[in-house]
């Protein structure tokens, strides 16, 4: 699940204040990229960290912001994002002017491109480009929220189900294959575009 990024939200009042950098184990601080791990020789090598690690429940001040207004205010960016993704493929569908035996289409246009729009959201929010940090509810609004509001697993299901009962099972497969392949090549292409476009985390420093 997409959440909001754990340290970039305030402490709810009366909780213990985050723990210092190098407090706590590598991770905590920083959840995205990479970090500088100071080894026994005083030197350093750069060791990967979590790329999504949401909340870390070992950590008090952490697992604090579980509770409170905090995750109401994320709970309700969820749900009004997932209000419009979902009337934004219930348009789709509708507007769809072919045959209601072509629906597959449909929903495998709309998971690839949900997938590609994923891929675009992600590098800046979770490769932290440019010097503005995303506001920390951009994910669960639009991730979480829109897009996975508008992307859909079950239809996807209903569909191939739907094409294996009527017999066509080259279109069944060919269907799950294709959404399959073409969503996770979406996916890379929008990473590899929006990288291209923003540059890579510490190009330039």
């Amino acid at each position: 699940m997409f959440c909001a990024d754990p340290q970039s939200l305030p402490p709810p009042r009366g909780s213990p204040a985050r723990p210092a950098s190098g407090a706590v184990a590598r991770g905590a601080e920083r959840p995205y990229g990479r970090e500088r791990a100071v080894t026994s020789s005083g030197g350093g090598r750069d060791e990967p960290v979590p790329i999504d690690p949401d909340v870390d429940l070992h950590v008090p001040a952490q697992r604090a912001e579980t509770a409170g207004a905090h995750v109401l205010l994320v709970l309700a960016a969820v749900a009004a994002g997932g209000i419009i993704g979902a009337l934004a493929r219930y348009a789709a569908v509708r507007a769809w002017p072919g045959d209601p035996a072509s629906a597959p289409l449909v929903t495998l246009g709309i998971n690839v491109l949900g997938s590609f729009l994923i891929g675009v959201l992600m590098v800046p929010v979770a490769e932290g480009h440019g010097r503005r940090t995303p506001h920390p509810l951009l994910r669960p609004f639009a991730g979480t929220g829109v897009l996975g509001g508008f992307t859909t697993f079950s239809a996807y299901a209903l569909d191939a189900r739907d094409l294996l009962e009527r017999g066509e099972g080259a279109a069944a497969f060919g269907y799950v294959a294709g959404t399959l392949l073409g969503s996770l090549g979406a996916v890379w292409a929008a990473v590899t575009l929006t990288r291209r476009v923003f540059g890579r985390p510490g190009a330039g420093r």
